[in-house]
């Protein structure tokens, strides 16, 4: 069972980076302007009642009148202030449940041995302060939502630039070598975007001057070959009769072919091949081509299809997958057309796991079960034609059969054989040399 992971934007990234930002710093200024404002109140309104409790004490002892609502001997005194009153000294204190407005006392002794005390609740003054959390909330949402907007406009622009920095990359990748990841992202910003896109640049062009220097080395060696090894499969057709000469002539065929494909391995790496287009039924076609090339392949024809392809190109592609059938797996061949999707299936051993992973590769013939004779360059070309077509060609082996018996390799079963799929396009490639995505399911 696979990991499972969570995929998101780099701009919603960024936006909640910044919300959470924006939150905490609007939370906590928020408490400590609610804090600082709540002290305020608190030391003003004990500033209020000490001077209240001061007017009462001397309008109680000059007129005997009890002002301010002040109470003599209050029962209800807190102990803190008759403690201070038992010192001597005028005090204010602040009863606080935690819950609602507090009240606050003050109290002043007199001469005759009684404590004067007024208190009171400020409810006016701390409904000021739920307005002012009120206010504040608003505020901080109004923050969030702001840092949001900005996180959603700033990683909106960061990860545009960077998805046409992939797109551009992706071209480089399919052989546009006219592309360039920096002009692709355009802007007048410069920011560390701009210094990947120079770094991937400057790695693609290295890297295609390099593989155009291997082309054109093989290319260039390839093509010196031709002349010397024509004149020697001309020599050897003037050889006498006999089982030296047949091996003489073999040789320098198969020496033939093989600087045959190497050019056109060297061209088709060059990106530089186009498709000659034709409109042709694909059935026909390939029932046609596979009897020329394999008398003995079974055609199976699920549906058929008309396309816009090029009819060479289509040949070597096929012609190529039912020589490697022929030389690395066993009978029956089976060609299946199921309209744009045509499939060569052998019963051999199935393809290398070398193969499956990296597909084909220039001079490897896979495991030893499909070794044998050639070069490994049959399944390249048949590749570098399909891109060439704007198709997709895909391998994988077929099922195996559990017969229960051990075999040397470590498995149990026989393997039914190699697949190879050409998935032909919707739509031909272009005249610029484009190719169509081709869709394939899984």
């Amino acid at each position: 069972m696979g990991r499972f992971a969570l995929r998101t934007g780099l701009r919603w990234k960024v936006s909640l980076a910044i919300a959470a930002v924006s939150t905490l710093v609007a939370v906590v200024l928020s408490l400590v302007v609610h804090n600082a404002a709540r002290v305020s109140m608190l030391d003003n309104s004990r500033t209020v009642m000490d001077e209240r409790v001061k007017v009462a004490q001397r309008w109680y002892e000059q007129s005997r009148v009890l002002g301010f609502g002040a109470k003599l001997d209050d029962p209800r005194l807190p102990e803190q202030l008759k403690k201070e009153a038992w010192r001597g000294q005028r005090a204010t204190y602040l009863e606080d449940s935690g819950t609602g407005t507090p009240e606050v006392w003050a109290s002043v002794p007199l001469r005759n041995g009684k404590v004067l005390s007024v208190h009171t609740k400020f409810q006016d003054r701390f409904a000021v302060l739920n307005d002012l959390d009120r206010v504040l909330l608003i505020g901080s949402v109004a923050v969030v939502m702001g840092g949001i907007a900005l996180g959603v406009l700033i990683g909106d622009q960061l990860s545009r630039r960077l998805r046409k920095a992939a797109t551009a990359a992706r071209k480089l990748a399919e052989g546009d070598s006219e592309v360039r990841v920096r002009e692709a992202i355009g802007g007048r910003v410069r920011d560390e975007t701009d210094d990947l896109a120079r770094a991937v640049d400057g790695m693609a062009e290295a890297l295609q001057q390099r593989l155009e220097a291997e082309r054109r080395v093989t290319a260039d060696i390839a093509h010196e070959l031709r002349t010397p090894v024509t004149g020697l499969l001309t020599a050897a057709e003037l050889l006498p009769p006999g089982r030296p000469t047949e091996l003489v002539r073999d040789r320098a065929q198969a020496m033939r072919t093989l600087v045959e494909d190497v050019l056109e391995v060297a061209r088709l790496d060059g990106f530089a091949e186009r498709a000659e287009l034709q409109e042709i039924a694909v059935a026909e076609f390939i029932a046609r081509r596979v009897r020329a090339v394999a008398p003995d392949a079974v055609i199976n024809v699920a549906r058929d299809a008309h396309v816009s392809t090029d009819p060479r190109r289509l040949e070597r592609i096929m012609g190529n997958l039912l020589a490697n059938a022929a030389r690395h797996g066993k009978p029956p061949f089976e060609v299946t057309v199921e309209g744009r999707v045509l499939r060569v299936r052998d019963h051999g051993p199935g393809f290398p796991e070398e193969l499956l992973k990296d597909g084909p590769s220039r001079f490897r013939t896979g495991s030893k079960d499909r070794a044998g004779t050639g070069h490994g360059l049959g399944l390249t070309i048949a590749a570098g034609q399909a891109r060439v077509l704007g198709a997709r060609l895909t391998f994988r082996n077929a099922d195996p059969v559990l017969d229960g018996t051990d075999r040397s390799d470590g498995t149990d079963g026989e393997c039914r054989g190699a697949v190879a799929v050409l998935w032909l396009p919707e739509s031909a490639p272009t005249n610029t040399g484009s190719f169509p995505i081709i869709e394939v399911p899984d």
